[in-house]
């Protein structure tokens, strides 16, 4: 009986350490954030049924032949902590980095987007300001990570060498289903309260598929999803649209090699879904399973086994480098 109180003692104290992973870099960013490396504003557009839709970004030139994009969550954006992050990482190892905005994520109220939606990604890929680059590689983070390995899956650009997903789900019904079970309401409440302001600026612009006034009291994502996502792309309902745009059975089709990184106790992304998802997989993924961590948040001296420094984005750039040899 000890040991099996130990043991249980010992489970709780890793999943707290994943809750701790988790929130207290947002605390420490909010009273100490860390300053961006300078960039520019950064422009293009993509093309959907008919409508010209602006993406924007921030941009970060250095003298290289390497260019590296970085995709936000959801509900997040290009100013988020992380992506700040991975910024300086990126910044210190001299290449240039787009912090790429997805549809509607700068607050412009011109769209919003859904977790399978790899068309401004490949905007992003095709634009002048990446023209010049001879080799690009992707790190996304959460449900950006989906969206980067959802690109993978599909055609890519030759200059596309390698992806990396951080945090990122893989079955998005498996996803929705996990994080709409009452334990989460915490990390639902956050995403919703995201995805309604991003919907707000939306409507003020007329171009929201219904009221935000019918979507206030939404307390799960399969729901927001039915009733926001499912209009908009046109989805019969939210099993349709998490059966058609999961990665999960797709990961056989990756065309350049990719790493998904996903802590052990990841309070918002289970690791079984994640186990039950890589059946499907090919040799060009690589999975680290990280016993410390939490979501999109890690210790500052995680080792993911590359040779160097500690830290996930410094030890993600040395796992991209390698894949460009």
């Amino acid at each position: 009986m000890a040991a099996a109180a130990a043991g249980d003692t010992l489970i709780g104290a890793m999943n707290l350490s994943g809750h701790f992973w988790t929130l207290w870099p947002r605390f420490h960013d909010r009273f100490l954030p860390l300053a961006a490396p300078p960039s520019r504003g950064w422009t293009t557009r993509v093309r959907d049924n008919g409508r010209v839709i602006n993406l924007r970004g921030r941009w970060r030139e250095e003298p290289s032949t390497v260019a590296v994009i970085v995709v936000h969550g959801l509900g997040g954006g290009y100013d988020r902590p992380y992506c700040i992050r991975a910024a300086r990482a990126i910044a210190a190892h001299g290449w240039s980095c787009l912090r790429l905005a997805l549809r509607g994520a700068d607050g412009s109220g011109e769209d919003f987007y859904h977790a399978g939606l790899y068309e401004d990604l490949e905007a992003a890929i095709a634009s002048t300001t990446l023209a010049p680059y001879e080799r690009i590689v992707i790190i996304g983070y959460s449900m950006g990570g989906h969206v980067a390995l959802r690109y993978a899956s599909q055609r890519t650009d030759p200059r596309v060498r390698a992806v990396a997903a951080i945090s990122a789900p893989l079955d998005l019904d498996r996803g929705a289903r996990f994080l709409d079970e009452q334990s989460n309401h915490l990390y639902r409440r956050h995403l919703l309260n995201g995805l309604r302001e991003l919907y707000a600026t939306v409507e003020a612009r007329g171009n929201a598929p219904g009221p935000l006034a019918g979507l206030e009291h939404v307390d799960t994502i399969r729901e927001w999803d039915r009733l926001t996502v499912c209009p908009r792309f046109g989805f019969a309902s939210a099993e349709e649209y998490y059966a058609t745009q999961s990665v999960a059975p797709r990961l056989r089709q990756l065309h350049v090699p990719a790493l998904l990184a996903v802590a052990r106790h990841d309070p918002m992304v289970a690791l079984s879904d994640i186990e039950a998802s890589l059946g499907e997989a090919n040799a060009l993924l690589e999975v680290r399973r990280l016993s410390a961590g939490g979501h999109v948040g890690f210790p500052p001296n995680l080792d993911l086994g590359e040779d160097a420094p500690g830290g996930m984005e410094r030890q993600v750039l040395r796992w991209l480098e390698r894949k460009l040899r």
